[in-house]
């Protein structure tokens, strides 16, 4: 049977002889990727829980890729799997006054498991993920280093007035021939200018507009850790 699975993609990698089953089986010897394609197409079997059998676990790549000390700023292409889960509240404390600060395990009374395939309805689609490199200050202190942020690709054009502190105006996250930016932006003439936080001490950045530079969206949502003593190492 991977036989025809061989011919049908012209690569003999999909292919599993007698001898290379029995290894497998009795040996511990690892399959190849396609071969273990193989085994899932005839035997009916779930990639993911197969790549488990070998200490692989798929939905860890977002975690321990958070774990690597990236210093570039750039997208983040990891998707949801439908097939993991995601702990949520499933009861909120009545009680709590959500106009106070509080500790999140305070307000849940109740946590559990919800599979990611009945977060459907949540309109994903429109945006994006991009990480701050950890020697990317070109927002601190609004915007720490090692920051993930989330991207609405439907706001692309550059807003140039609306705002009435640094918290309101808007961060742009932009894709150009050096890699990734994020910060605030302005147009002057022909010119895209990306605007770093004053408490930076970055220099901002002059980009030719839609030439050589593409606003991939607004950033309207941040994850990050205050860690004072990480800044710290790092400009020292």
């Amino acid at each position: 049977m991977s036989r025809q699975l061989a011919d049908r993609y012209e690569n003999d990698e999909y292919a599993i002889a007698i001898s290379r089953l029995s290894e497998i089986e009795n040996r511990n010897v690892v399959p190849s990727l396609h071969r273990i394609y193989s085994l899932c197409v005839i035997y009916r079997l779930d990639f993911h829980d197969v790549i488990e059998w070998f200490g692989i676990h798929l939905p860890a790549i977002p975690i321990d890729a958070g774990s690597l000390d990236i210093g570039r700023t750039h997208l983040v292409g990891f998707r949801a799997d439908e097939k993991g889960s995601a702990m949520v509240p499933l009861s909120l404390d009545p009680g709590i006054d959500m106009r106070r600060t509080t500790f999140i395990s305070r307000m849940v009374r109740q946590w559990g498991q919800l599979p990611l395939s009945l977060l459907r309805g949540l309109d994903t689609k429109k945006h994006r993920y991009g990480f701050i490199g950890t020697q990317d200050w070109t927002m601190y202190p609004l915007i720490r280093p090692g920051s993930f942020v989330l991207i609405d690709e439907t706001r692309r054009r550059i807003l140039q007035s609306g705002w009435t502190s640094e918290f309101d105006r808007p961060v742009y996250f932009l894709e150009h021939r050096e890699g990734f930016s994020c910060g605030w932006c302005a147009v002057a003439g022909d010119s895209l200018i990306v605007q770093p936080h004053p408490g930076s001490q970055a220099a901002p950045e002059i980009f030719k507009y839609a030439s050589d530079v593409d606003v991939v969206g607004q950033v309207v949502g941040v994850a990050m850790r205050l860690d004072p003593v990480r800044k710290r190492r790092a400009r020292s």
